[in-house]
Parts: C-alpha cells; structure tokens; sequence
C-alpha cells in the first residue's frame, strides 16, 4: 500500500508557510504537485497519511538544542528572514514541524509494513537545514528526522538519495560522522551551497557513507543515469538499507529557474525506476520520496507524478548499464566519484545485471 502526504497546509489555500511577493520557495508548488498527483489517481492507488507536528524527540534527533530554542523564539506568529533566501510567515512554525513530523510518521508506516512506499508532499523543503543553521529556504530538516525515526524505530541502516539540483549540505552535515546512514547526492556542481566536491566521502567514523557526484551545469538524462548505474545503484546494493528515502527535488528539470540542467519528466522516471527497483532487491521494497526543491510547476507535477508511476506499478527489472557520458566533464565527474571512494578505502564495487 502506497502512503502519501497532500494537506492543504502546504499548499496556497490554507495559512501556512506563506512567501513573499516573487520568491521561488512558494504555496503554489505544492499546489502544482498535489493537483497532478489526484489527476493521476493518487487516491485510488494508495492511503492518505494525515499529518502531525514533530516531537521535541524527533527534532532533537537531527538539530542542536541552541538552534531549535532559536527557532521557537524568532519564528512562530512571525515575519522576517533568517538568512537573503530563508523566509518566515506566521505559520511557517507550524507548517515546518508539519513536514518534520508528517515526514516522520510516514516513513515509520513503511518501516512498520503498514505501508509499502510513500510520497510526502511537504514544504518548506529541508535539505540545506545543518544541526544548527537554517540555510537555502529551509528550516527543519524533514528528511534527515525521517531517516532518524527510522533508525529509532529499529533499522539498523538507512539510504538517502538526494538528486536535486543544490546539494544537500544539511543532510551530509547531519549524517558526516554515522556509518548508519548512506547518504548521496547527485547536484550541478560548482553551485550553491558550494559543497558535495567528490573527496567528500564522510567523516573519520563514516568513511564511505557520504557519496558525492557533482556534474557540470547542461548534464541531462543520460549523464544522470549513467551517475546511478555507475555509482549510486551499486552502492545501495552493497549498503543494503532496511528503507531507501529519496529527497525528490525536481530543479535539475530543463526549465528550472534556479538551476542550468536538462533532466525531462522521462529522466525523472527512469530515476525513480531504478530506485524502486533497488529498492525491492534490498529493501524489502520500502521506499519513500519526500519533496524538496523543484521551482518551474511543470517539472514538478509532471516529476513527482514519475515517482507516483514508478512506485504505484510493480518494480521493474533494472535496465542494461548506462554508458559512461560522451561529456568529457560530467564523465569526469562520475570517475572521480569512484576514484575518491576507492582512495579512501571504500571502493564502490559494480554489480553484475
């Protein structure tokens, strides 16, 4: 049984987390979403999750104390800024510790078997939030509590894939030092935050479970499927996580604002085929995608509608292997990732299709 998350408190008719004239991080995105995830059927082909706050606990997990206290104090009933790109409304407080919560509470399902996979449609998104700073237009790190509840609820590991546009600082900041957690991303690189360079690969504890692939702005389909067939494929495969979360956004799209990609909705399928797939070899077929970024409302109905397809049919077989790209750069890119996780000592072994 598919989960999903679509409350009005995200979106533009309810008095959530409200934006300022002309920012991208806006209600409407996730109207867009929701709007195309109920044309393609969304209700018949799962069980709608209503959302709740986070627990001080699941927070907690994830942030400093300092920062939460901070947080509680500046933001709720509130208007301002934390940073030039990180707004607050009135009920931002609220709408935040909805998608840290809800977030959590869906992945758990999964875990439990209540549930099979999940799509949590959330917002703010919460990738760029570190244990203490609030970055990039997020304030709570959804997904990374979602990992935690996970791991508190008794996974031994947990992946997380991240393949928006801007990496996730946040979530490789939360998880530097934890070999439980294998995270990766696949982000244009140089870009903001200016982190995910390929010789980030974890701290002393975790050698090897922070994977980086920072391909050059202009990379489309193939440069993305080549990055999972070379890299993060395989290296779910040898992790092999009790739950595998994906932080959806979908700014690498070909007419993203923010960002200078060329991924098509049929890119974001294929992604979002591979991962289903893995994850029913190694997974159990648990599964859960949790919206971040994404900034034209096309490509985020027609992405997350992807994912809807992807996990709502069967898994598919995994597809033959993905040549190395014919850019030289993004190809670079991809043997540097290799190359930095094999220097290391945690090389990052194919598997045989």
């Amino acid at each position: 049984m598919l989960g999903f998350v679509l409350d009005d408190i995200f979106g533009s008719s309810a008095s959530g987390h409200r934006s300022p004239s002309g920012h991208p991080e806006r209600p409407a995105r996730a109207d867009a979403v929701r709007d195309a995830l109920v044309a393609a059927g969304i209700a018949e082909r799962g069980r709608r999750i209503p959302t709740r706050l986070a627990t001080d606990e699941e927070l907690a997990r994830v942030h400093g104390g300092a920062y939460l206290d901070d947080l509680a104090k500046k933001v709720p009933g509130k208007t301002g800024w934390l940073d030039a790109d990180t707004y607050f409304s009135p009920g931002t407080w609220d709408a935040a510790r909805l998608a840290v919560g809800t977030s959590c509470q869906i992945v758990t399902d999964v875990l439990d078997g209540a549930l099979t996979q999940g799509i949590a449609v959330v917002r703010p998104p919460g990738h760029h939030a570190t244990r203490d700073q609030g970055m990039g237009f997020c304030l709570l790190n959804n997904v990374a509590a979602a990992a935690s509840a996970a791991r508190a609820r008794g996974a031994a590991r947990v992946a997380i894939l991240d393949w928006d546009v801007h990496h996730g600082n946040g979530t490789q900041d939360i998880f530097w030092d934890d070999p439980s957690v294998l995270y990766m991303s696949v982000h244009q690189y140089p870009y903001y935050p200016g982190t995910g360079a390929p010789t980030e690969i974890g701290g002393d504890k975790a050698k090897g479970a922070t994977i980086n692939v920072g391909l050059p702005g202009g990379c489309g389909d193939t440069e993305y499927a080549a990055a999972f067939d070379h890299v993060f494929v395989p290296a779910i495969m040898g992790f092999a996580p009790d739950v595998l979360l994906i932080s959806a956004g979908f700014d690498a799209f070909e007419h993203d604002p923010l960002a200078g990609m060329r991924v098509t909705h049929a890119g974001f399928a294929a992604m979002a085929s591979r991962l289903r797939s893995v994850a029913e070899s190694v997974s159990g077929g648990r599964i859960v995608a949790v919206l971040e970024g994404g900034y034209d409302l096309d490509g985020l109905a027609g992405g997350m509608s992807s994912v809807l397809t992807a996990f709502a049919q069967p898994a598919q077989p995994l597809p033959a292997l993905a040549p190395l790209p014919t850019n030289l750069v993004a190809r670079a890119a991809i043997e540097g990732t290799l190359a930095a996780h094999a220097a290391g000592g945690h090389p990052i072994v194919s598997v045989q299709r």
